[in-house]
């Protein structure tokens, strides 16, 4: 059984539990057990605990973020034990883009980070395609190692014998279960900010995508007019002739949690829509769940900020693609 250790900043926690659960199947199949520090004992001694835990760990994953980049602990610390044992054959390092940041320099930009291309968690529509994409890749390389070797006693690289106190080692290896995580509840104040975060960003996403468009593509202008605190509009013209346009608006609209409409009528009055999301939420997260009027993927999409904001954005560019 290969050990994980995920190393990450506890802004990024709410990923670290997400990506847990994609790895349950692992777990289940008897090749993988993961440790955090949340399994840190009362009483215990956190540094002490966290370095025996690294240096055991077969895969050590980096939940890469800003926050993760501007923690010491995480950045001097751990993720230069864990490249340093990388370096000797000892373990293996996976970076795990949870949120954009400016990772792409040395070290990491020498390991081969997981999503697809190194694309953050967060810019994938649906999240829980990266983060089976991330569980796949974890797959092959605990595959690799030889998933089972612990359990069958034999040992796949050499290592010095540990020596551990008997009260750390009782602390430390105490069986526990690999499912603690408690459901969350979501009030109707968290899906009012979650409803107006998500339509500020898409307001900031198209403003800067018209923009970019433009910039890149000769004769083409994009237009972003801010019509009030609850509504926008985007226009691209081509050679001067309005090619496509959208009005996107928020407001409840007779759903309870609220929704965001987008119309490809810009002046549409405001019951009026091609596509509507509405806040939904499970267990762990709050999304956007699409009515479905203009969907064309054939799946239920659990939507982001980013996921939501690309989709939209789709709806306004595929007539020129």
């Amino acid at each position: 059984m290969a050990k994980v250790f995920f190393s990450y900043s506890h802004d990024d926690e709410a990923y670290r539990d997400q990506l847990e659960k994609h790895l349950a199947l692992l777990r289940h199949e008897g090749l993988i057990e993961s440790w955090h520090d949340r399994r840190i004992l009362a009483g215990a001694d956190l540094n002490q605990v966290i370095d025996d835990q690294l240096n055991q760990a077969d895969v050590i994953l980096l939940l890469v973020s800003a926050s993760f980049l501007s923690s010491r602990y995480c950045y001097s610390i751990e993720m230069a034990r864990a490249l340093e044992r990388q370096s000797r054959g000892e373990a293996q390092v996976i970076p795990v883009i949870v949120r954009p940041c400016d990772w792409q320099q040395p070290p990491l930009s020498g390991l081969m980070a997981v999503p697809k291309d190194g694309k953050a968690i967060t810019m994938w529509a649906n999240h829980d395609e990266a983060y089976t994409d991330v569980a796949r890749s974890i797959r092959a390389v605990v595959t690799q190692l030889g998933g089972r070797a612990h359990d069958a006693g034999t040992v796949s690289r050499a290592q010095p014998p540990a020596v551990a106190s008997p009260v750390r080692a009782e602390q430390v290896s105490l069986p526990r279960s690999s499912n603690l995580r408690m459901r969350k509840e979501f009030t109707e104040r968290d899906q009012d900010e979650f409803l107006h975060a998500a339509f500020d960003y898409l307001a900031r996403f198209f403003e800067g995508s018209l923009a970019e468009l433009q910039a890149r593509t000769t004769g083409v202008e994009g237009v972003f007019r801010r019509i009030d605190a609850n509504a926008f509009s985007g226009v691209i013209y081509r050679d001067g002739k309005k090619v496509s346009q959208c009005g996107i608006r928020l407001g409840a609209l007779g759903f309870r949690s609220g929704g965001i409409t987008y119309s490809s009528d810009p002046s549409a009055p405001a019951g009026s829509y091609n596509e509507m999301v509405s806040v939904d939420k499970d267990d762990q997260a709050m999304y956007f769940k699409p009515l479905g009027m203009a969907m064309h993927r054939g799946r239920d999409d659990k939507l982001s900020h980013e996921g939501l904001a690309e989709f939209f954005w789709e709806l306004l560019i595929k007539q020129l693609q």
